[in-house]
């Protein structure tokens, strides 16, 4: 895990107006930058870059974030490879726990990793020029030669020891068995993995070659074969197709996700080129974060079988805890005997983009598969159904969308929402970046006092000793425990003053939604923002209401009111809240 502190100094180095603009040109629009939202499409400008705060907001999608989420969502990278990257930029090298050698050599050796897949590939490619078979079967999928150089298809011959004409020490070299390109027996003997199969390279958001799909072209078993999991690649992390469709997901602002390498490619084919497939697994907490910084819509496109609804079943579960407000997950059914492949080779890419257009909302899908077999004119039947329903609705952390599920979920219960109990919260799915912080805010309660408190201490974070009285005097609810937290953090250096930094710390720790709506007040006030009168102003107001919570406290302990001070015997006389504090 990449340290805290380091994230701090290079969020203090770099600037993200250059970020920003090495991708989307900006114009100055007061003290702040604007342009046209690279992340949906508009015809005026709303998103807005701040450079003394450092980070950049956009009032139309709510797309937001620090350099570092940036280069997340606009470039498709993972945390740590976006990091890395803007490290890169500044001249600093990225700690990984490990020391300077190892590092190093973890490093090299996954370079060569890289390399002797990257050559492998272009054996693949060499072979399919003159594979008469492979052609003729790519032909007759309707893969024109264009698509293929797309995708580097290739072409693996049939033979146990191929790859020995483009790797001289393939008897000895290790880096073939951990790159899973030859299998080594227990006799000490190699050969190929892949023989006689169209091959598909899988290429990481950098664009490396990090793994291979290959599809037999006889009646040989499996039909579908992976590279096995090697240090730089893990099925569960990676999509087939995205590197090659990230432009087009940006511009649809949707991203279609199939089963299969021939579907993503069928469907590029045919014009629908903003289609990835996962790599032979289900879909995994890591599939669905990445697919949610590409887009804000998600199609998962299944067989209409009992297996295809299964496998969308587990894609609903999985996509509850990493969904928030503004982001939209549909399921979409192909009829019988068809995938996407064969339906968009029969039918064309109208009738396949009018299917997406008509999927099915992710709510619909809950509902309808929870009523699946029920009798909702019963008692017992619905009370099942809440049963389940429960269960989903404790995954849900987008605040409002588990509102509307719950008030949906009571409709179709014939229930009142108010009898349905809180739902339980369940842990959060791993992330691919610095673990969660476990803290008692949510997004959700982020109201009045504790909003401001925190919107004044992300802008000014040398208001921390104020902030952490405002905080010592406040009931715990809320954020109020958060303002707490960042204050001593602040106090003990462990956090750099600056506001980039706190907004960053925020969503390193799961709290993606609060700092969106942090941001988006930010943006709006100007930066001579009196926030320091703002907040000695709160820390006054509950130091007030704590000193008179503790005297009536007293005061309800005592048997006779004259055993009081003065103003604790007028305060248990009226019985009045102190002023201001109401």
């Amino acid at each position: 895990m990449i340290p805290q502190s380091f994230i701090q100094d290079l969020l203090s180095r770099v600037d993200i107006v250059d970020v920003v603009e090495s991708a989307v040109p900006l114009k100055r629009a007061g003290a702040n930058l604007a342009a046209c939202c690279p992340f949906h499409t508009e015809k005026s400008p709303s998103f807005t870059v701040s450079p003394t705060k450092q980070f950049y907001h956009c009032f139309g999608c709510g797309a937001h974030g620090t350099a570092i989420g940036f280069m997340m969502e606009y470039h498709g990278l993972g945390f740590v490879e976006a990091v890395k990257e803007l490290a890169a930029r500044v001249g600093m090298v990225v700690p990984a726990g490990e020391t300077d050698g190892a590092r190093q050599a973890n490093a090299s050796a996954n370079a060569h990793i890289v390399d002797a897949l990257t050559r492998a590939s272009r054996f693949f490619k060499d072979r399919l020029r003159v594979s008469e078979a492979a052609i003729a079967y790519l032909k007759g999928r309707g893969v024109t030669g264009e698509i293929a150089a797309r995708f580097g298809l290739g072409y693996a011959p049939d033979g146990w020891q191929n790859l020995e004409a483009t790797f001289s020490d393939y008897a000895t070299a290790d880096v073939l068995v951990e790159a899973g390109l030859v299998i080594r027996s227990d006799e000490g003997r190699r050969y190929d993995r892949f023989r006689d199969r169209v091959m598909f390279p899988i290429v990481s958001t950098r664009g490396e070659i990090i793994g291979f799909g290959g599809r037999v072209l006889g009646a040989g078993e499996p039909k579908y074969l992976n590279s096995p999991e090697t240090p730089v690649f893990e099925k569960g992390r990676e999509l087939y197709g995205l590197f090659q469709a990230r432009r087009a997901i940006r511009e649809a602002d949707r991203v279609i996700v199939v089963e299969g390498y021939m579907d993503v490619v069928a469907l590029a084919q045919h014009g629908v080129a903003n289609a990835v497939a996962t790599l032979g697994t289900a879909t995994t907490p890591f599939h669905v974060q990445k697919l949610l910084r590409q887009a804000d819509h998600v199609t998962f496109c299944f067989d209409g079988d009992a297996a295809g609804r299964r496998a969308a079943w587990r894609a609903l579960e999985t996509s509850l805890q990493a969904l928030t407000d503004g982001k939209h997950v549909n399921f979409l059914f192909l009829p019988d005997k068809e995938d996407p492949d064969s339906f968009i080779r029969s039918h064309g890419r109208d009738a396949f983009e009018e299917m997406v257009d008509r999927a099915e909302p992710l709510s619909a899908f809950m509902l309808r598969e929870l009523r699946s077999g029920l009798d909702m004119a019963t008692p017992e039947d619905r009370a099942e159904f809440l049963k389940k329903a429960e269960a989903l609705l404790g995954q849900i952390t987008a605040r409002n969308l588990g509102l509307a599920m719950r008030d949906a979920v009571a409709r179709a219960a014939g229930v009142s929402f108010a009898s349905l109990p809180e739902p339980v919260q369940r842990a959060q799915p791993a992330q691919a970046g610095p673990s969660r912080r476990s803290n008692t805010a949510r997004a959700s309660l982020l109201n009045n006092l504790p909003d401001r408190a925190l919107e004044a201490l992300v802008a000014r974070p040398e208001l921390h000793l104020l902030a952490g009285r405002a905080a010592a005097a406040a009931d715990g609810s809320g954020c109020w425990p958060m303002v707490g937290d960042l204050a001593g953090r602040l106090a003990t250096g462990e956090l750099l003053p600056s506001p980039q930094a706190l907004v960053q710390w925020l969503v390193d720790g799961g709290n993606d939604t609060l700092a969106q709506r942090v941001q988006e007040q930010l943006m709006k006030r100007d930066d001579d923002y009196a926030y320091e009168d703002d907040l000695a102003a709160i820390a006054e107001r509950l130091e007030k209401q704590r000193r008179f919570n503790q005297q009536l406290a007293a005061a309800r302990q005592v048997q006779r009111p004259s055993d009081l001070p003065p103003e604790a015997r007028a305060l248990f006389a009226s019985g009045s809240t102190p002023a201001g504090t109401a």
